[in-house]
């Protein structure tokens, strides 16, 4: 009795442990082609800054001023010109963004198309090369998630390794752009695959560490910012690093709205869509002249907000609020990018307004970066919905384990505070607009894609309104089922009658059609109603199966309470097989 199963395992083991080696071994050629895009990109904008006189070192070195000023009034115009040019050729006629990448991978629909990944990222490197305020790490994250795909779908996988191949690539794309290998695998699996299934992790892994050493060894790709080892804060500073989250919480939730407010604005200006970018940069590049930290991603102001005395606080605050309306417009009015990079500088302006204030008072001069830092972090995990990712950024970009320690004091209070207030994040926000709720779990939203479609039966009992009670009782006594739906010549649906229900009215004389019977209370559901709304409508009734009723009341048939059960268990299964690395 026990030989065939043991034989049956050991035979089944080394085919497991190949492709487990194989997922390994394709996830690491998905990080060193994520990556080389990553850095390609990453270095295609700087040159682009330069060019276009966008950067703080591309507008030193131009020795005409006018020109300066020609390029920071024309440059975004034209860069909203070409942006909207370029979405005209995207879905709904918008980049594609992080979020589109989770609804894909929660959904398990996988498979992201590669002709809008490309569009997409010639769109970010557009925007961003204009100096649009935008970040670079939301075109990089679907870049990488796109190009995993597409190995996936070349190699003819099938969607769980889909899945993990973009997981990868988003992994590989994140620790090039920050030299931070740890915090690319963990926003992978938090905020991407939002779980820890082994069978994941490997692959994950080693296209975190391709990447990684592709930038960081080969390519010589620096990091963000560097920050020497500083003092050590006192006790009592830890109780501001915490508020400071709590208030990082309401700048992350102001932040996020206003990028929502603004894209609800666009769609009711007067305006062609591919037209609002350069409008937004008409704008920008005004405001620019004035304030020209706004331009761009922000690199030079994160990295002087981080100095002691490099703002003064007026200073701070206006770049800050000038930031986060810039940022809003951008990405309101149809500008490619991300919003990660403009929360980090602007966390860290209010961090380091923060710190200003509290030296100001006569305290914690020596240690103004911890502010800088914690006011960075208590912005950008509400945003991304990744506490974890934010601190190990922090650490991989820092190495320094004192601020890290007073960053996870902010984010304590900043993520839980935010998620309350405003949701788990703005790709959460997002996606629940479109339609898709993830608050509920990955379940719930694999249920709402599925379609009825295909569990619709034609199998069902149908009757004339006009049926004599004792013919219909026949038919339904010879077909073996307990109620019949009741379609005219028409095919229109007037309701369901039971078995049960008519035999109790056989021996009423004065109701001898079904016209005159009382109808069994019963909601129907459209053809295009989602398996997850079939389960909430099971609740409601006790029967055999729900009615599909199209707009016109026309009756297309039956779902019953069976097929609804068995489509869910199959779901539930696939992802439990996901998940766990059964499979």
């Amino acid at each position: 009795m026990d030989s065939p199963s043991t034989d049956s395992v050991s035979t089944r083991h080394p085919l497991a442990v190949l492709r487990f080696l194989g997922l390994v071994v394709l996830g690491s050629g998905v990080g060193g082609v994520a990556a080389l895009a990553a850095v390609g990109f990453v270095n295609t904008v700087v040159w682009l800054n330069d060019l276009l006189l966008i950067s703080p070192r591309g507008q030193m070195m131009a020795a005409d001023t006018t020109l300066v000023t020609l390029a920071t009034l024309l440059v975004p115009i034209l860069g909203g010109l070409l942006v909207g040019q370029l979405h005209r050729g995207l879905p709904e006629g918008r980049p594609h963004t992080p979020a589109d990448v989770i609804a894909a991978v929660q959904t398990r629909r996988g498979s992201l198309p590669a002709k809008a990944g490309i569009l997409s990222a010639l769109s970010g490197l557009a925007s961003l090369g204009a100096g649009a305020s935008v970040g670079q790490y939301g075109p990089l994250v679907h870049l990488g998630a796109t190009l995993g795909s597409l190995i996936t779908r070349v190699l003819r996988l099938g969607r769980s390794e889909d899945n993990i191949t973009i997981a990868c690539g988003v992994a590989a794309a994140i620790a090039a752009a920050f030299n931070a290998p740890l915090a690319g695998i963990v926003f992978a699996h938090e905020v991407v695959l939002r779980h820890y299934a082994l069978r994941a992790f490997a692959p994950v892994a080693a296209a975190a560490i391709v990447g990684y050493v592709l930038a960081s060894q080969l390519l010589a790709q620096g990091a963000l910012f560097h920050i020497t080892e500083p003092a050590v804060p006192q006790p009592w500073e830890f109780a501001l690093f915490l508020a400071l989250g709590g208030l990082g919480a309401l700048v992350a939730g102001a932040y996020i709205h206003a990028i929502l407010a603004m894209g609800q604005l666009a769609k009711r200006l007067p305006l062609p869509t591919s037209l609002r970018p350069a409008l937004a940069g008409a704008l920008l590049g005004l405001t620019a002249l004035w304030v020209p930290d706004i331009l761009g991603m922000g690199q030079e102001t994160l990295r002087f907000a981080t100095l002691p005395g490099a703002y003064g606080g007026g200073e701070l605050l206006l770049v800050l609020l000038l930031k986060l309306a810039a940022t809003a417009l951008c990405l309101g009015l149809g500008f490619a990018g991300g919003a990660f990079s403009p929360a980090l500088v602007i966390g860290t302006l209010f961090g380091a307004l923060a710190g200003t204030l509290v030296a100001e008072l006569g305290g914690g001069q020596e240690t103004f970066i911890f502010y800088a830092v914690c006011g960075m972090v208590a912005v950008t995990a509400p945003v991304l919905g990744a506490p974890l990712t934010t601190l190990l950024i922090v650490f991989e970009l820092t190495g320094s384990y004192a601020l890290t320690t007073a960053a996870l004091a902010s984010v304590t209070l900043a993520s839980p505070l935010a998620a309350q207030l405003f949701g788990r994040s703005l790709f959460d926000i997002q996606l629940a607009r479109r339609g898709l709720d993830l608050s509920a779990g990955r379940s719930r939203a694999v249920l709402q894609e599925e379609r009825l479609t295909e569990l619709i039966s034609h199998d069902a009992v149908t009757l004339l309104p006009e049926t004599p009670l004792t013919m219909a009782i026949s038919r339904l006594s010879l077909a073996g089922r307990g109620e019949a739906y009741l379609v005219d010549n028409q095919e229109c649906y007037h309701g369901c009658v039971t078995l049960a229900s008519l035999e109790a009215l056989r021996e009423d004389s004065e109701s001898p059609t079904l016209a005159d019977c009382p109808k069994t209370p019963r909601p129907v559901l459209d053809p295009q109603s989602s398996l997850w709304e079939a389960m909430h409508q099971l609740q409601k009734i006790t029967g055999e199966a729900i009615a599909v009723v199209d707009e016109q009341r026309r009756f297309l048939g039956v779902v019953y309470e069976s097929s609804i059960a068995q489509a869910f268990l199959h779901h539930s299964d696939a992802l439990r097989r996901e998940e766990h690395g059964a499979g």
